[in-house]
């Protein structure tokens, strides 16, 4: 491997810092993770590593991978994560007798203009970790891969057409969790991410893998770049409110909601029906379904945003979903005023008009739809995000498109509109967060 990589213009690496061992600091957490190339430091330490369970299967590569005896995890399957997070577990605390594990707790490949939510898998063992820093100082980036950009072959190709490619990597001293850090894994990760920020000199962003996901599903419904929905998916993931068996969850809160039929709760009723304890974090979910701040909330908006973030590209099962719990017992159809709530949640967006969608569907002015009227409508035009949403509602559509963790509350912002439509979503590639400290203002904690 060091052969290959004399060859491929990494001609010396420079190593900063004393590595620690086993024993000292079971897990190394490395930041940040932008390419393949990172793989550098795993054979320059034959540490162990968390990686995709496909990667065993790649010829050569993956006969090379098992040497160094990694950790495979599926980022699609609940029940791999979890057997993942036990053998770390089971690893960390063997007293040294493992290799270290090497883990890049971002969870995805960055272009390293910031640090993005780590994963919490490195911190939950409650251990010492050693964070690691890696630098590319080159002139000319040919390193960077990410989801947007050139791809693998290229950077490749690129990167062997430069002389000398430089790489630094620095291990930073040992961080020891405090009692409180070894209860809460999140906080543990926060505070690492920000002792690594610091070293890097860049600012920290809330934005994690999943909201990325979120935001680049395709479907009938294109989120808006200024979409609360991804403030709603941080605290949603954080608050442990995203369900593993997501179909069956959702059926369940649409099922009792429906039976509450529009009655409004407050902070404890919302508590209750979600069998969680009231918290800070809590109130602030609250806080963006509390339309006209009287302390009050409509539980069926928050189980049509929970169905967008957990199934992004199965807009008409949200659709299905809502329109059973807002329709009529008498004819299964609802209001112009009722699809207009539906939608606005959906989108994650303040007010929404949709008086020219609700008539292209209901021709006979009958002043109701019914699911499948709206379902052949959309099968009929698979744009209708374009002709009838962006084209009615002006603001979603105009202006820059930039998106910051730090500009998040829709009751204090315009609507600046979605990206070119070749970007599904129209989210943006910049993620860059205004200020460093990863702090919200009190301000923006509120969302309509």
């Amino acid at each position: 491997m060091r052969v290959m990589w004399f060859v491929g213009g990494f001609h010396w690496m420079t190593v900063k810092g004393r590595r620690a061992l086993p024993a000292e600091a079971p897990i190394l957490t490395l930041a940040p993770h932008s390419s393949y190339f990172d793989a550098i430091p795993v054979t320059m330490t034959m540490a162990s590593i968390v990686m995709k369970a496909e990667s065993k299967d790649i010829p050569l590569w993956g006969t090379l991978i098992k040497f160094i005896r990694p950790v495979f995890v599926s980022r699609s399957d609940q029940d791999s994560r979890k057997k993942t997070v036990e053998e770390i577990k089971r690893r960390a605390h063997s007293g040294g007798e493992w290799p270290q594990i090497m883990i890049f707790p971002e969870g995805t490949c960055t272009n390293r203009s910031c640090l993005i939510t780590f994963k919490p898998g490195a911190f939950i063992p409650a251990v010492p970790v050693q964070p690691v820093v890696i630098r590319y100082p080159n002139k000319l980036d040919s390193i960077t891969w990410t989801w947007q950009g050139p791809g693998a072959f290229e950077i490749l190709w690129l990167t062997l057409c430069q002389l000398h490619n430089r790489f630094v990597v620095e291990f930073l001293p040992i961080y020891t969790p405090s009692e409180e850090e070894k209860k809460n894994p999140a906080l543990y990760a926060i505070n690492v991410r920000r002792v690594l920020a610091k070293a890097l000199g860049v600012p920290i962003t809330d934005y994690s893998f999943e909201d990325c996901q979120l935001a680049m599903a395709e479907g009938q419904l294109r989120l808006p770049v200024d979409t609360c929905l991804l403030e709603f998916s941080k605290l949603a993931r954080r608050l442990g409110l995203k369900p593993r068996n997501t179909e069956k969850v959702l059926q369940d809160y649409g099922n009792r909601a429906r039976k509450l039929e529009g009655q409004k709760l407050d902070l404890d009723d919302f508590a209750q029906f979600l069998d969680v304890p009231v918290s800070e974090m809590l109130l602030d979910m609250f806080s963006l379904f509390d339309e006209h701040e009287d302390n009050c909330m409509d539980i069926r908006e928050y189980v049509i945003a929970l169905s967008v973030i957990c199934r992004p590209a199965k807009t008409l099962e949200t659709m299905k979903l809502a329109f059973k719990m807002f329709e009529a017992e008498e004819d299964g159809a609802i209001t112009e005023m009722e699809l207009a709530v539906i939608l606005k949640t959906a989108l994650g967006v303040t007010h929404l008009s949709v008086s020219r969608l609700f008539t292209a569907i209901d021709p006979e002015d009958t002043g109701k739809i019914t699911f499948d009227k709206f379902r052949c409508f959309v099968e009929q035009h698979p744009d209708i995000s374009e002709e009838y949403l962006y084209a009615e509602n002006a603001g979603l559509s105009s202006g820059s498109c930039h998106v910051h963790h730090t500009e998040s509350s829709l009751s204090s912002r315009k609507l600046r509109g979605t990206a070119n439509k070749k970007t599904a979503n129209g989210i943006c590639p910049d993620f860059s967060p205004k200020g460093h400290d990863g702090t919200i203002d009190g301000l923006f904690k509120k969302h309509n």
